[in-house]
């Protein structure tokens, strides 16, 4: 089940895309830094993706309690 799978990678994703916009927020980045901070929040959305999918198809694996195979 999902409650069974580690979500310790997925958090640090959502903890580090946090502080980037709460950064982006503050408005006290130049231009070229909120650019920069912007790609990393894209390539931390994709790696928070990627934990999801990879979540999904750990829990999909397990039967569902009460659902087990009879062979």
């Amino acid at each position: 089940m999902i409650d069974d799978v580690d979500t310790t990678t997925l958090d640090q994703l959502v903890e580090r895309l946090e502080r980037a916009a709460e950064q982006l927020r503050t408005g006290d980045l130049s231009p070229d830094a909120a650019a920069g901070l912007v790609e990393d929040c894209a390539a931390l959305a994709s790696q928070a993706s990627a934990e999801l999918e990879r979540m999904a198809r750990a829990s999909a694996q397990e039967p569902i309690p009460g659902q087990d195979s009879l062979l």
